[in-house]
């Protein structure tokens, strides 16, 4: 007998059906792993220790659904192994293709009673009489003919012994799966008819149009062997969706173009179908357009053409390995990849709660914003006046033929090409560019970080997407900077939290290793660090004008110094002198010119904002180490050593206290180590009497300067030769930052920093921080890169744990860093948020919305020990 090919999609849920005997065991051993492989038998003795122990069969068959869904929802292909000869058993397997966006398909092995009840005679492990293969043999020759409207999208039935034996399983791709094919693609976004703009746009891409006869567009290819990707919408609204239909089918027919359908197309099948469909949103030029062709017959076949092609079309196609996602609405991790009803609706329509706006337009819900996949995804159907990236998402859509824009991305190359509207080709209900808020100044509501309904929102970054930030946070960040903050036009930056390392299992008596963190960022890809010096002082965020009179009227001493909170370091007059330092180290070590520009009549309105550290930790904390610091210590000191005399001399009179001396010689050791800690970061200063006598900066970061800069595209290297030169330029006022390279690739250069590390802390540095040399990004080649990691030495964790932390290392060992990593992370892309809604002129309101969020989030229950 000539081989019976049976067709299975990759990712599937292969359901076996047949009456006991039938051999579905013996034909899944030989056609599917073992593993894809789930048995109601085998289930029944997982959960009875007996594979014909029917009591068992409705727990057994729980735990078949719940492995074959976990399977299915980690993409794996999986085949159900029993009789599925009842509609019930089989509508519960429908029901989890679905629920996993898979097809399902069915193996009908239907065999004659006469083969399957011999077989069951042969089996001396099994009882099944011939009546209960006759009852099973009766249900599904009832249920041949209802398969597929049960849902079953393939149905294979195999009716004999000699065709089970020629069964051949081929594993096919699903149609979205385009995984092998690398492109380069050009990507190109809602047509909506506009053949010229097209036509202008493929220019300017590279490609060439071929012309029939009659001088029409109906092919494109690059030289270079590129191919167009079309995110649906071609049709509708437009000046001649004919000719883009002509064109964009030729191109793909030729394979020089790909294309997934948009609703337009689908609605447009629907009419040539002749179903009942309103005739709107430009269905109706569409229409008129091919009614418009004279030639009957010719219409005839493009009508023919385009249905087929339109209908044929793939909801989404998953490219390039899977790193490209494309789909006309968007589509959310989960679906990609995946086959199923709303999966096609996903892709047409987006995720839409039902209800309609102002205009009559669907409410549509932000996927994008909850995006987090691995895959690029580039769609459009939504109209949107600027190309913006959210969450490695994209939408193409522009506005063509409502008077935007033709947008294309070039892949991989993440570069768009655009080319204007020619005319406003049909008015929009909604308008392209959406109202921008109006304000009469720069102040920052409360309506801006809270939603009518007083929930939360959230703020749009460019390294995170969008950072959510809760009611009562938003509330409560908001009266602080309203309240105790330096002046809002001041306020253009705050710090960012910073996660520590963690614990080495070669050196157990430390809490934070530096092997960990080097080992944290080798894991993502990242080798080349940057260990700099961590001073223990407080953050601070300088903001210096050129002239003592720049940044006026806000300022009336040229600038600001304020804390990760915005409050202002000192008073005025402090404040003007240490500004005056400040600005004349940077005019000495000739930064004003470099980052600025010339001094002329603009030089009021220069300035720079610097991240550094404020010294000593005394000058801002004073009254923090007087009475919590300062008060313990002076406790211990005080109580312990009378402690020990008192024990000591009870143990010498016979009492047993041994244990309890031992702990308190070592409580007392712990205390003195506590107060030797926090008091080598305190010295004298002149702070108290107005002036800056023993005050130091420690600058580790240029931020922003005027003229719309920032420089985060610079490595941490470059900062710190900024840094370099102000120290030398005023070094009684500016500290240096030390620093180590290291190579986290290199065992030997690894070690060299955990050495540099451990000189920095025995001389009673506070530790370091690792970050990568070049800057962060946030994602690195294998994962998400912390902007820097924090290493602190063990005598300066007495500060943070109390002075006998020491022997507790173990609980302290399993501290939990994943919540305060991802703040880290979060508050970073806000701060760089800030910086770049700074440099780009976005009013003051919008830059502090980011400002807002750092401080907002500081509130989040974080233990603030890490």
């Amino acid at each position: 007998m000539s081989e019976k090919v049976l067709d299975v999609p990759d990712l599937s849920l292969v359901v076996l059906v047949g009456a006991s005997g039938s051999g579905k065991s013996t034909f899944a051993a030989q056609h599917f792993g073992p593993f894809e492989v789930v048995s109601s038998d085998h289930c029944r003795g997982l959960v009875a220790d007996d594979v014909n122990d029917q009591a068992a069969t409705a727990d057994a068959f729980d735990v078949l659904h719940h492995i074959a869904g976990v399977r299915l929802r980690r993409g794996h292909l999986t085949v159900v192994d029993a009789t599925n000869v009842q509609a019930d058993a089989r509508r519960q397997l429908v029901a989890l293709a679905r629920e996993h966006d898979v097809l399902p398909v069915a193996i009908v092995l239907d065999l004659p009673e006469r083969v399957c009840v011999e077989r069951n005679a042969a089996r001396p492990d099994r009882d099944v009489g011939a009546q209960v293969v006759k009852r099973h043999r009766d249900a599904l020759r009832r249920s041949l003919r209802s398969l597929r409207r049960e849902g079953f999208r393939t149905v294979h039935v195999l009716s004999s012994v000699e065709e089970v034996a020629a069964a051949r399983i081929v594993r096919t791709p699903l149609r979205s799966d385009r995984r092998g094919e690398h492109g380069p693609f050009d990507v190109i976004g809602d047509v909506h008819g506009c053949r010229s703009e097209l036509e202008t746009l493929l220019g300017a891409l590279g490609y060439v149009v071929t012309r029939d006869g009659r001088g029409r567009p109906v092919d494109a290819a690059h030289p270079e062997g590129r191919r167009a990707v079309f995110l649906g919408d071609l049709v509708d609204r437009g000046p001649d969706t004919p000719g883009v239909l002509r064109l964009v089918m030729g191109m793909v027919q030729a394979g020089h173009a790909l294309a997934v359908p948009g609703n337009h197309e689908a609605k447009l099948v629907r009419a040539l179908d002749g179903r009942d469909v309103t005739v709107s949103h430009g269905l109706e030029t569409t229409l008129a357009q091919i009614e418009a062709i004279e030639d009957d017959d010719e219409r005839r076949a493009f009508r023919e053409r385009v249905r087929g092609f339109a209908d044929g079309l793939v909801s989404h196609l998953v490219l390039d390995d899977g790193k490209l996602v494309v789909a006309h609405a968007g589509l959310k991790e989960a679906y990609h990849n995946r086959a199923s009803g709303r999966v096609r609706s996903f892709a047409l329509y987006g995720d839409t709660t039902g209800e309609s706006d102002e205009f009559g337009l669907p409410v549509r819900l932000d996927w994008a914003r909850d995006y987090r996949g691995r895959a690029t995804v580039l769609y459009g159907h939504v109209p949107t006046p600027e190309l913006e990236w959210v969450n490695g998402t994209l939408c193409l859509d522009t506005g063509v033929v409502f008077g935007g824009a033709l947008s294309a991305l070039r892949w991989p190359e993440r570069e768009p090409v655009q080319v204007p509207a020619e005319a406003v080709h049909y008015e929009p209900v909604r308008p392209l560019v959406a109202a921008q808020p109006v304000r009469d100044d720069d102040d920052l509501a409360l309506t801006d970080v809270v939603s009518t309904d007083g929930a939360g929102r959230g703020v749009e970054t460019r390294l995170a997407g969008r950072v959510a930030v809760a009611a009562e946070q938003a509330a409560g960040a908001l009266e602080v900077m309203s309240r105790f903050a330096v002046d809002p036009h001041l306020l253009w930056y705050l710090p960012a939290t910073m996660a520590p390392a963690g614990s080495w299992a070669d050196a157990p008596e430390l809490l934070e290793h530096p092997q960990a963190a080097f080992e944290a960022y080798r894991k993502v890809g990242v080798t080349d660090l940057l260990c700099e010096e961590k001073h223990m002082g407080s953050r601070a965020v300088v903001l210096v004008a050129r002239s003592r009179d720049g940044l006026a009227p806000w300022s009336s001493t040229g600038g600001a110094v304020h804390t990760r909170t915005g409050r202002s370091f000192f008073g005025e007059e402090l404040t003007v002198a240490l500004l005056d330092r400040v600005r004349a180290a940077a005019e000495r070590a000739g930064l004003w010119d470099e980052l600025c520009g010339p001094a002329d009549s603009a030089t009021e309105d220069q300035w720079v904002l610097l991240d550094a550290e404020l010294l000593p930790w005394s000058a801002k904390a004073e009254e923090l180490l007087r009475t919590q610091y300062a008060a313990v210590g002076a406790a211990a000191r005080a109580a312990l050593p009378a402690a020990v005399v008192a024990l000591e001399q009870s143990a010498a009179r016979g009492l047993d206290v041994g244990a309890l001396l031992e702990k308190t010689r070592q409580r007392e050791v712990d205390a003195t180590a506590f107060t030797e800690a926090y008091r080598r970061y305190v010295w004298p200063t002149g702070v108290a009497e107005g002036r800056l006598d023993g005050v130091q900066l420690a600058p580790f970061q240029l931020l922003a300067a005027s003229g719309v800069q920032t420089f985060g595209d610079r490595d941490h290297g470059w900062h710190l030769s900024v840094a370099d030169r102000l120290v030398e330029a005023d070094p009684q006022l500016f500290r240096t930052t030390r620093r180590h390279r290291v190579d986290a690739a290199d065992a030997a250069s690894c070690e060299a920093g955990t050495a540099w590390w451990t000189d920095l802390t025995a001389a009673g540095g506070e530790g370091m921080v690792v970050k990568p040399f070049a800057g962060a990004a946030l994602r690195g080649p294998k994962g998400v890169v912390q902007p820097g990691t924090k290493v602190r030495g063990a005598e300066y964790l007495r500060l943070v744990y109390g002075p006998g932390y020491t022997r507790d290392l173990e609980r302290l060992r399993q501290r939990q860093l994943g919540r305060k990593r991802g703040l880290a992370l979060r508050e970073h892309a806000l701060g760089v948020e800030s910086l770049a809604r700074l440099a780009d002129g976005d009013p003051l309101w919008r830059v502090h919305e980011a400002v807002f969020a750092v401080l907002a989030l500081e509130s989040e229950p974080v233990d603030p020990r890490l």
